[in-house]
């Protein structure tokens, strides 16, 4: 009876054993060919980005996009029941229900929008917000049907919205915080000013100038549960990480810089990403292209500056295992010389070293444009 006790477990443990050993962790990325590569393609694969998966680096899954889209970042809504990819080119708004498999895309009509850049939602689940680079203005969304529901339009006299790009949301305070990158037909004519709004009404409270002439503000991201509020706000041709302080008597934030790059000959500053405890800020740097890593558990107004992990050319968005033991960071910008790679480097959180790279989209000769894990994996409540 033992024996058959005995025998039995072994069974058990070895029917197991290859769930155990099989690891898994999917990411999506959005791809596209080279400049002027024909016949042109653009898709969105599932790749397991696990390094101790037997499936590392392969795509699962390929679900293709028009190939003049252009198609630019992905976002989670709250409950991670959507994804949506903006588009630089042809359609700007696209969305994935994630609750349905097969997974398919499909296209949003946001005529008002051109050149569609990044996203924010708010946390009753019934609203989106879109910068819309080229139109030079904020579509305000319908979570539930997609729907537009308001235009927030440049105004004409004070021209108070350039080219935004970067939008953080901070409910507590009612504020959004919009950047003003670059012209989109050509990346000049870079602004240098950061846009508040209320975000309930849509109302433009104010311009704040951050950085020199022609810094190019491109990001602006709060700090989940901060006291009080703040953000942080990239200058992408400067080269500077800033910090926006909320100053409550003064219903305004106060702006100042925090970090210079060039510190670490680094360039343009792109992504900003928090780990789960929020007491380490992630900032991605395209030129040369590394993963910069501050602590900022004791003042996220002074950010501590602890490594700079060298990628590969164009260094964008990141995404992190759920045990945060590593960091992947997707190397290539609008594919820009010397910033377009292709590749996604792994890196190993506890040593800060880059330990593997996956070249699959690379080795086939297209570029990876954003990445962000399937709602298994998925941790971030920054952006």
């Amino acid at each position: 009876m033992i024996k058959k006790t005995i025998t039995h477990a072994l069974c058990s443990l070895l029917l197991l054993a290859p769930i155990i050993s099989s690891a898994e962790m999917l990411a999506m990325v959005n791809y596209e060919s080279k400049p002027n590569q024909t016949p042109r393609k653009e898709g969105v694969a599932i790749i397991d980005v696990d390094p101790d998966s037997a499936n590392f680096g392969k795509i699962l899954n390929d679900l293709p996009l028009p190939p003049d889209a252009v198609a630019h970042h992905i976002f989670y809504n709250k409950d991670l029941s959507k994804a949506y990819i903006t588009a630089l080119g042809n359609g700007a708004l696209r969305v994935i229900n994630m609750k349905h498999k097969p997974y398919e895309i499909e296209s949003l009509n946001v005529p008002e929008c051109q050149v569609a850049e990044d996203m924010v939602f708010t946390a009753d689940k019934k609203t989106w917000y879109l910068t819309c680079m080229g139109s030079s203005n904020v579509i305000v969304g319908d979570a539930h049907t997609d729907k537009v529901k308001q235009v927030i339009a440049a105004n004409e006299k004070d021209k108070f919205i350039k080219y935004p790009h970067g939008i953080g949301l901070n409910e507590d305070i009612d504020r959004m915080i919009v950047t003003s990158t670059v012209r989109a037909s050509d990346l000049g004519d870079a602004g240098e000013t950061v846009t508040i709004i209320k975000a309930t009404t849509g109302e433009v409270l104010s311009t704040h100038k951050v950085g020199g002439a022609g810094s190019a503000t491109v990001e602006a991201v709060f700090v989940p549960h901060a006291n009080p509020p703040m953000a942080y706000v990239n200058t992408m041709f400067e080269g500077k990480l800033w910090t926006a302080t909320w100053q409550a008597n003064h219903d305004n934030f106060d702006f100042q810089p925090a970090y210079d790059f060039a510190d670490v000959k680094q360039g343009v500053p792109l992504e900003i990403y928090f780990n789960q405890a929020h007491d380490k800020l992630f900032v991605t740097t395209a030129n040369p292209g590394a993963l910069n890593i501050f602590d900022i558990s004791e003042s996220a107004t002074k950010p501590k500056f602890l490594k700079s992990i060298p990628t590969a050319g164009g260094a964008h968005h990141v995404v992190f295992s759920p045990d945060e033991k590593y960091a992947i960071v997707q190397n290539s910008f609008l594919n820009l010389p010397n910033m377009d790679d292709g590749s996604i480097s792994v890196i190993d959180l506890h040593t800060m070293e880059k330990i593997k790279s996956i070249d699959t989209l690379k080795n086939k000769g297209f570029k990876p444009n954003c990445i962000v894990m399937l709602p298994q994996w998925h941790t971030d409540d920054a952006h």
